[in-house]
């Protein structure tokens, strides 16, 4: 029983708050498409941890570039002496974890050339490459929530389902929100306050985050996502 109601609630969080786009591409071909290219993208995450979390990840294609490049945080990597920082050529909207991917953020042309150096330099500044603890981080969120802090034009809003998002790296308790202008506190992840443009208002109790969208209106609860327009 305790099972059947795991697997109900990783169904129902996926159908209202991945925002999944079934099997259609999301990813510009680079056969067709010479422009650059910078998409932030999640999914549900694995087994009966897809009903509370999400993993984003990072794709960026240079100006005539012929592949994808992608970044993402892996935990599973540690455990055979790798760094947890994966950097690929893997298709930047494949699914994760048997889930499908959702668009969080999607630059083109002019804007996306622009922020792909900062994005690369954001990486190679990323100062837990070799450290992943899944709860309250630093994990896959919290990787993509730092360069969202350090690039602030992508103008990225994790959903409340990114867990670890706001860990804040380096023992800080104050930092700009990841969407850019505001204000966040939070104590290791496990409680804190946003006010940010993107984000709106969010509280964090022990990583699950209860918010209102303001600049596009909405509500944001744990294991749902955020409901709205």
């Amino acid at each position: 029983m305790t099972r059947r109601l795991a697997a109900l609630a990783v169904a129902l969080a996926i159908l209202l708050g991945s925002g999944a786009r079934g099997d259609a591409p999301l990813a510009p071909d680079p056969a067709r498409h010479a422009d650059a290219v910078v998409q932030v993208y999640h999914a549900r995450t694995w087994g009966w941890r897809g009903a509370l979390a999400t993993h984003p990840w990072i794709a960026v294609k240079e100006k005539d570039a012929a592949i994808y490049t992608r970044y993402e945080v892996i935990g599973w990597r540690m455990r055979y002496g790798g760094e947890a920082l994966s950097i690929s050529h893997r298709a930047p909207d494949a699914p994760w974890a048997g889930n499908a991917a959702s668009l969080l953020v999607d630059l083109r042309g002019e804007a996306a050339a622009a922020a792909i150096p900062r994005i690369k330099d954001a990486v190679a500044r990323y100062p837990y490459k070799d450290r992943y603890q899944t709860w309250p981080g630093p994990n896959s969120n919290t990787f993509v929530a730092w360069v969202g802090r350090e690039v602030p034009e992508l103008g990225l809003d994790l959903p409340p389902t990114a867990i670890g998002k706001d860990f804040l790296p380096e023992g800080a308790v104050l930092a700009k929100p990841v969407g850019g202008p505001g204000l966040q506190l939070s104590l290791f992840g496990l409680a804190g306050v946003t006010l940010g443009l993107e984000e709106g208002v969010e509280i964090n109790l022990l990583g699950l985050v209860f918010g209102v969208d303001l600049n596009a209106p909405g509500i944001k609860l744990p294991f749902l996502g955020r409901i709205g327009f």
